[in-house]
């Protein structure tokens, strides 16, 4: 599912998108579909995928504190102009690797990607099945090798978000009980901590 279009970004892995609206788009997202933690897939013309994890989201609405002169009664709507709805939805979007393929299938090359994607890049949510397939590497073992990128990378929610992360993939159950058991200890630990920080 396509929830929007790369806008702007402020560092090589930090990417704001625009979320496609219902005035635009007729299978527009919904609110629910483009939450805090959902992995996107960026998809590129040339074929490149770069993965990345929505970590923040803002709304621009500039109306908001206008206050400037207004009608005191309603305006003729023979005259009145096609009014634009300015409105948006953008959202903080850390990238974390990227997804190739070879003749077992797709698998992840995770980290920070070496790519700079294109604004106007549509991005797209990721399936389950993408997802399982960005945490195995070429030879099909798991891997989690962005956990400390996306601690630092993963604005002022980091913490809250790789805990998110690591507890959507244990419940995914796409992993077998021994990476199972790994997840859990680093949920655990990162849980661990914070906890800790938040006593001092």
């Amino acid at each position: 599912m396509r929830i929007g279009k790369v806008v702007k970004s402020s560092s090589h892995c930090d990417y704001l998108v625009q979320v496609d609206e219902q005035t635009e788009f007729l299978e527009a997202p919904k609110a629910d579909e483009y939450g805090f933690g959902t992995f996107v897939k960026l998809e590129e013309s040339n074929g490149r995928r770069t993965i990345g994890l929505v970590y923040n989201s803002q709304l621009i609405n500039p109306n908001f504190n206008n206050l400037g002169p207004r009608l005191t009664s309603e305006p003729d709507p023979i005259f009145a102009p096609d009014l634009i709805i300015e409105t948006r939805t953008v959202l903080g979007t850390v990238l974390i690797g990227s997804m190739d393929s070879d003749l077992d299938g797709h698998y992840g090359i995770q980290g920070i990607p070496r790519g700079v994607v294109p604004v106007e890049t549509p991005v797209i949510r990721m399936t389950p099945a993408e997802i399982h397939s960005f945490h195995r590497d070429e030879n099909g073992r798991p891997q989690f090798v962005y956990y400390s990128h996306l601690l630092q990378a993963g604005g002022q929610f980091a913490k809250q978000l790789t805990y998110q992360v690591l507890r959507e993939l244990i419940d995914s159950k796409l992993f077998s009980e021994v990476e199972e058991r790994a997840l859990n200890v680093l949920s655990k630990d990162l849980s661990w901590r914070q906890t800790m920080s938040a006593m001092r």
